[in-house]
């Protein structure tokens, strides 16, 4: 096998882009806690951008909703493919992974709340509700054939339902203030992308340009940016067809490869840097630290397999084929890698309050750690259980 081949499998590959962003987080963490910390916190404070269009803001600014927008566009695309011909395009097909995210969702944000009701952390409900869809499916992958499709099928469709679940928290929770002149404007060009595919306009270019004018306008309505890039997604046409690729599976297979190896990446360098210090540890004990702990690890591992055990039990669904429930429990704990879209919104939760962020940030590598090496475990428990069954 030639290097050039070598390379275009790993680029290729789910492995791939975890192991990036799990050596972007590394060295992220080193930078931080070294005499570099300093210098490179000023280059993410630093304003850059168009003075003339009231676009000048800090590097972390362009990058968390900026970049974090292209990434949220991709996830729509996978969104809406898999509502128009993959695993959420019947209701039959799409019950089980929803029942399982509504109930990951749900239960880790009371878990939290029960911590911390009435407390300074309080507006952090949303971290544990999130799951990160590259290290989890990342994660599963190393497994290879050692678990059926259909649970890595059910891993993907629960993490893309739970994200849609964390970009509408986003934009309904943590927006501050509303400008209405922006917001009208965002609705006007909102309008024109679904008129344009109305019309089954096909050319990429036409969204693209009227997605950077949602941006924009989002961005000065006061909710959050990073919607722009779900609603561009929801506008751009798609067909039914396995024969005939469509605009948006175009739009989809060009973004793969920059949002898994640049754009993650890029976020997880710039938003891991945590300077430890020994009120950090305690910080794990604390109501914070515990709710996001609790909600990560056991929220999502009960909330998942509560509401799957119900969804089976009315009937409404049933178990991914080949697949048990010790495979079930399994997902449910990679699920609780919360990782990058959990440090999303603690960043939102805590805006200006640096501590508490860190502190935040700290409690999601551990619960995310905990959950990969749990659920891997796991997994990989189950399938030699089910090899051994079988040979019997």
């Amino acid at each position: 096998m030639n290097l050039t081949v070598y390379f275009k499998k790993f680029f290729s590959s789910s492995q791939a882009s975890g192991i990036m962003l799990i050596f972007c987080v590394l060295i992220s963490l080193l930078i931080a806690n070294s005499s570099a910390a300093e210098s490179f916190q000023q280059f993410l404070d630093k304003e850059v951008g168009i003075h003339i269009f009231h676009l000048e803001y800090p590097v972390s600014i362009w990058i968390n909703d900026g970049l974090m927008a292209i990434f949220f566009l991709l996830v729509g695309l996978e969104i809406k493919r898999e509502m128009v011909e993959g695993e959420l395009s019947s209701f039959k097909n799409a019950s089980l992974p929803i029942f399982a995210a509504i109930g990951g969702m749900l239960v880790p944000a009371t878990i939290y709340a029960i911590f911390n009701a009435n407390t300074q952390y309080g507006s952090g409900w949303g971290i544990p509700m999130a799951t990160d869809i590259a290290f989890s499916l990342a994660i599963v992958s190393m497994l290879g054939k050692k678990v059926p499709n259909s649970i890595k099928i059910f891993l993907a469709a629960l993490a893309i339902v739970d994200d849609l679940g964390a970009i509408l928290v986003i934009a309904i929770f943590y927006t501050e203030q509303i400008h209405w002149m922006y917001l009208l404007l965002s609705f006007g060009v909102t309008a024109l992308l679904f008129l344009l595919n109305f019309l089954k306009v096909t050319k990429i270019v036409f969204y693209i340009i009227p997605g950077l004018f949602l941006w924009y306008f989002l961005h000065h309505s006061g909710i959050h940016a990073t919607i722009a890039g779900v609603l561009l997604a929801f506008s751009i046409p798609t067909n039914a067809s396995n024969v005939e690729i469509s605009p948006l599976e175009k739009l989809e297979h060009k973004l793969h490869f920059p949002v898994s190896f640049l754009i993650m990446p890029i976020f997880a360098l710039t938003n891991t840097n945590i300077t430890f210090n020994n009120e950090m540890m305690s910080g794990l004990t604390s109501t914070l630290g515990l709710g996001i702990i609790g909600g990560l690890i056991l929220g999502k591992l009960l909330g998942i397999n509560l509401f799957s055990l119900l969804a089976i039990k009315l009937k409404i669904s049933s178990l991914p084929q080949n697949s048990s429930w010790t495979q079930m429990l399994g997902v449910g704990f990679l699920a609780g890698i919360g990782f990058t879209m959990s440090i999303f919104i603690a960043l939102l939760s805590f805006k200006g309050q640096i501590e508490i962020q860190d502190e935040a940030k700290f409690a999601i590598l551990i619960a995310s750690f905990l959950a990969a090496v749990f659920g891997y475990i796991l997994l990989n428990i189950s399938s030699k259980n089910q090899a051994i069954e079988e040979e019997n």
